[in-house]
């Protein structure tokens, strides 16, 4: 398994927010780009950055810091929010980002991310966001009536790399990851599934390892901010 230390940009800042609320947003860094060299350094070998404001704007907004990122990074990072159509893709691709999440485009244009991966083999992930079980999209204000399940399934034989699925209602909560939704999710698919939300303990990456169900890694943010979990033990630990 991978850790991915996430780095959620907000106005130009590393903030995390709880349970998606913009308006409860803590800034840990105003130095995006150190912040992920540090997570670098400490081993990590994949970066995870999400675009709050473009998730809303349905555009990329913050730009500058993610092209400052990439530049001082080696390590591989994948990219979500505002992420809606071919050109962005291929705008982001282009400057050295790894992977797109595709999230809101994923419910609304299952298509465009077909295509989106048979254009850019292992370059397109999707992105599931759960709230009870059902995909929220336009950065998690609106739920709809589609469960992760069916639409993870809609892309089992498109060539998409990986499913982060995120419990909405445990992210930046700290109080555990929603595991056997996760598992389930894992097993059920046959796309290599990343679990995200909640994480935020060793205990709770050891109960991911141990699910039962393959995962490819899992996403951690405040808990590495707030020094509950240590990335360079926990990358180490998932590695192994």
């Amino acid at each position: 398994m991978i850790l991915y230390p996430a780095i959620d940009l907000k106005d130009g800042n590393c903030v995390r927010l709880v349970k998606g609320e913009m308006d409860q947003a803590t800034v840990f860094s105003d130095n995006p780009a150190a912040q992920a060299k540090a997570f670098q350094d400490a081993g990590c070998e994949w970066l995870h950055l999400v675009d709050l404001n473009g998730a809303f704007a349905g555009e990329p907004v913050n730009a500058a810091p993610v092209e400052a990122i990439l530049k001082e990074c080696t390590i591989p990072a994948q990219l979500g929010g505002g992420i809606r159509d071919i050109a962005t893709i291929e705008h982001w691709l282009a400057r050295g980002l790894q992977r797109v999440i595709l999230g809101t485009v994923a419910l609304r244009n299952p298509e465009l991310v077909k295509e989106a991966a048979r254009l850019f083999p292992d370059h397109v992930a999707v992105g599931i966001d759960a709230r009870g079980g059902m995909v929220a999209v336009e950065g998690w204000a609106e739920t709809s009536d589609v469960t992760a399940l069916e639409l993870a399934k809609q892309f089992e034989d498109a060539g998409v790399s990986a499913i982060i699925y995120t419990d909405i209602d445990r992210d930046g909560a700290m109080q555990g990851p929603n595991v056997a939704a996760t598992a389930a999710l894992a097993k059920a698919v046959n796309i290599p599934v990343i679990a995200s939300g909640g994480i935020s303990s060793m205990e709770d990456l050891r109960a991911l390892k141990a699910c039962g169900a393959p995962l490819n890694g899992a996403i951690s943010g405040r808990a590495l901010y707030d020094g509950a979990i240590d990335a360079a033990k926990a990358s180490a630990f998932l590695k192994a």
